[in-house]
């Protein structure tokens, strides 16, 4: 790293970027913090207070002298990221928002706001490491691969990893709790982000059914008998066991119930005692694909993962009528529609894209 360069750490108020500020600020380099506000509270209650959180991020930046600044980019994630993610939803999707604020806002937006400040490089809190191979840059697995957050940065590409720093990708999270508690900044207890950061898991379903069609319909068998009524198919995902409502249905074993499909047409929520039914292995359809370095080698052994921090499972990738599909070689349990498989090669994620259908 050239320490001549001038850097701006993208500050939420959380651990990990406040520790990647303390580490680049320790190494000598010339920093500025930089807050991002991607909601508005009047917009509707959320867990994710955004005056607490720059707050936070404040109290850092004047421990360390430097100097905090702010954009605002709610316009462009109500347009761009949350009415994707409603939308997906109301299609019977399950998307994921937070790869869709790194593609549009993070790493876009949030990223040309830095360069315009005439800063050469955008500092974040992620656990992920960048390397140079063959004169192009490689996203890698960190050294603490439980943290490994290369699931959610498969979008980025040469021109962003050249303006990327990211602090973390040679330490742990224990080091950096040990960091937080070092420096005396009690950071180290705050929760971490639990995903949609403006919602939180307790006023998820009371946000999001303010903004989705929430048409009432039937819990069916496989056999398409009727067992009981949802309230809503945006409320549940494919291999969830818990919620459904419909325990100890008559005449039936005393086997857990799973969601196995979703048929949007009849508005029927599909369940199975069937565990095997979540299982998939076969060809998977992507798109909005992204290849970070350069595009895969036909008939060679790849890893993908369909969740984050998810099990790395072996797949050929294929190319055919201009489509982009995965051979996945061992069983899947549930792999959705909206959801993103990404791509590794030992421990580089090459990219990967949006499962847009499991063809059976």
């Amino acid at each position: 790293m050239n320490f001549n360069e001038k850097i701006i750490v993208g500050m939420s108020g959380g651990v990990d970027s406040s520790i990647s500020a303390i580490i680049l600020k320790d190494m000598g380099f010339n920093i500025k913090g930089l807050f991002m506000k991607n909601w508005e509270e009047d917009d509707h209650d959320g867990n994710c207070n955004a005056k607490n959180d720059y707050q936070d991020a404040k109290r850092i930046a004047d421990k360390l002298g430097i100097e905090l600044l702010t954009v605002n980019f709610s316009d462009k994630y109500w347009s761009l990221v949350f009415k994707r993610f409603i939308d997906d939803l109301n299609s019977g999707i399950t998307p994921n928002p937070d790869i869709f604020c790194n593609r549009e806002i993070k790493f876009h937006y949030f990223l040309n706001h830095v360069l315009s400040l005439e800063y050469d490089k955008l500092a974040t809190g992620h656990y992920a490491k960048i390397k140079i191979k063959n004169d192009k840059y490689t996203l890698n697995i960190p050294k603490d691969k439980i943290k490994d957050q290369t699931y959610f940065l498969y979008v980025i590409n040469q021109y962003i990893m050249d303006h990327l720093v990211f602090p973390l990708n040679d330490i742990s999270k224990s080091d950096v709790k040990g960091i937080a508690k070092s420096f005396d900044i009690k950071l180290f207890e705050k929760k971490e982000s639990m995903g949609i950061c403006f919602i939180g898991k307790k006023n998820y379903t009371n946000l999001i059914s303010n903004y989705i069609t929430n048409i009432p319909g039937k819990i069916v068998d496989d056999d398409n008998k009727v067992l009981g009524k949802h309230n809503g198919l945006f409320y549940y995902t494919i291999g969830q066991r818990k919620g459904i409502g419909i325990g100890g249905t008559k005449n039936r074993s005393e086997k857990p119930w799973y969601v196995v499909d979703k048929k949007i047409e009849e508005n029927y929520l599909v369940v199975s005692q069937d565990t095997d039914r979540l299982n998939y292995k076969g060809e998977i359809e992507l798109n909005e694909i992204n290849w970070i370095n350069n595009y895969p080698e036909e008939n060679k052994e790849y890893h993908a993962r369909f969740r984050h921090g998810g099990k790395l499972l072996p797949v050929t990738i294929i190319q055919r009528d201009e489509k982009w599909y995965l051979d996945l070689k061992t069983s899947e349990r549930a792999p959705t529609c909206g959801q993103s498989a990404v791509l590794y090669d030992e421990d580089e994620c090459i990219g990967g894209g949006i499962i847009n259908k499991l063809c059976f």
